[in-house]
């Protein structure tokens, strides 16, 4: 699988693990950034991997935070993209079953280390149930309609 990956200072040392333990697993990654500990801007790293994704460049994106919130705000304001925060398996893994989710965002001070390659390892096996999903996700390009019937 072709993996982008980015995070702010505050994700880096888990974006470079993930990253470590990506490649051991065969995945073909890019690393977008930080390439520091330093204090930076997660957009200015976030954004370039999403809209890769976007374009097809790349199957998914794994970005990473303090929390993974601005991450995937940033992220997710780039049409196509459908980025979760998880914080445990089970939010992973029903981030890719119900959502579709192609883009991962992790918060290094919330989630444990010794967890948080089972979190990605989740998330990067676990297909979309497609099915009565598949509406719901149609409904969120802003050129559908995001009416609901009853």
């Amino acid at each position: 699988m072709r993996i982008a990956l980015a995070s702010d200072h505050a994700g880096f040392r888990y974006k470079e693990k993930i990253e470590s333990w990506l490649r051991e697993q065969g995945h073909e990654v890019k690393d977008f950034g930080t390439h520091s500990d330093e204090r930076c801007d997660y957009p200015d790293f976030v954004r370039p991997a999403a809209e890769a994704v976007a374009r097809g460049e790349f199957d998914r994106g794994i970005v990473l935070g303090g929390s993974g919130n601005g991450e995937a705000m940033a992220a997710n304001k780039v049409r196509g993209i459908r980025c979760a925060v998880a914080w445990n398996e089970e939010s992973a893994r029903l981030s890719r079953e119900h959502n579709d989710a192609n883009v991962l965002s992790l918060g290094e001070r919330l989630i444990p280390e010794d967890q948080v390659l089972d979190i990605v390892r989740v998330w990067l096996g676990t297909p979309f149930e497609g099915g009565r999903h598949i509406p719901r996700i149609q409904k969120l390009e802003p050129d559908v309609s995001a009416t609901c019937s009853q």
